[in-house]
């Protein structure tokens, strides 16, 4: 699971690019309860999503050219710049060169072979999102990729990644780690093949304790539903929406382990 720990290669940050943050801020605040605090007038109007005074997520306004509105997963490194030579020797494609965040950190963006966009981060003084795995927070981040064997490749080369394959109907399911720690105590997302020829892309899983009241918020609020509310044997009860701007995001209610 995704803790506040944060080891290196896995996600420690989330945020939203979106052509209208306030009003985005406004629909997620409708949806989950968050509030927003500007990170100050020398951000761009760059901001924090809260809960309960404790930073989930980040939004800001769209800073490349052609992008749409998307959520962007920050994987944690001990060196950006390094990370970002690493992600150009296995293939990927660096947007925009590590640079420092004032005082909170180092990041640069990132591309890797087959489309999905995500980026690294080297703490400074944050060292990440403030809560996690808890309902309306970060809970699980998704990769859909043409090559499920290849996007994974990439992302072990780059950050040493480990994996378990579980079934799943029509497909196998990869579940991924960090190099270090226990390989399921650590586990923080999964790599999927993509469906209907959509672009690669990392979506994040927000966690809802009732995800069909989640969806009924943020279809009330202006969300589109992309899959669900539906129940998966052993995994639990899950949906896709796309915010009023078409960034995606998924809500889970895990199942509970079952007794051995």
């Amino acid at each position: 699971m995704i803790t506040t720990e944060f080891p290196a290669g896995s996600p420690c940050w989330i945020d939203l690019g979106s052509p209208d943050p306030a009003a985005a801020a406004a629909f997620y605040g409708t949806v989950f309860g968050w509030t927003f605090r500007s990170a100050g007038p020398e951000a761009g109007g760059y901001g924090f999503l809260q809960q309960d005074g404790r930073t989930v997520a980040a939004v800001g306004p769209l800073t490349e050219e052609g992008a749409g509105s998307a959520w962007t997963t920050y994987f944690r490194t001990a060196d950006a710049g390094a990370a970002a030579r690493a992600v150009q020797e296995a293939g990927g494609t660096v947007r925009v060169p590590a640079f420092d965040v004032m005082d909170a950190g180092r990041t640069a963006q990132l591309t890797d072979p087959q489309g999905a966009r995500f980026a690294v981060w080297q703490p400074g003084a944050v060292t990440g999102l403030d809560t996690v795995s808890e309902d309306g927070a970060l809970i699980w981040v998704e990769l859909h990729t043409g090559s499920v064997d290849a996007g994974f490749a990439f992302y072990e080369q780059v950050f040493g990644w480990r994996f378990e394959d579980f079934p799943a109907p029509g497909m196998t399911y990869r579940v991924v780690s960090p190099a270090g720690g226990g390989l399921q105590a650590t586990t923080f997302g999964g790599i999927a093949p993509l469906a209907d020829g959509g672009p690669a892309s990392w979506t994040p899983y927000f966690g809802a304790s009732d995800v069909d009241a989640v969806v009924a918020r943020a279809t009330g609020a202006g969300a589109t539903v992309l899959m669900g509310p539906e129940s998966v044997p052993d995994v639990g009860r899950l949906a896709w929406l796309a915010d009023p701007f078409g960034a995606p995001f998924a809500l889970i209610k895990g199942e509970p382990p079952k007794e051995s």
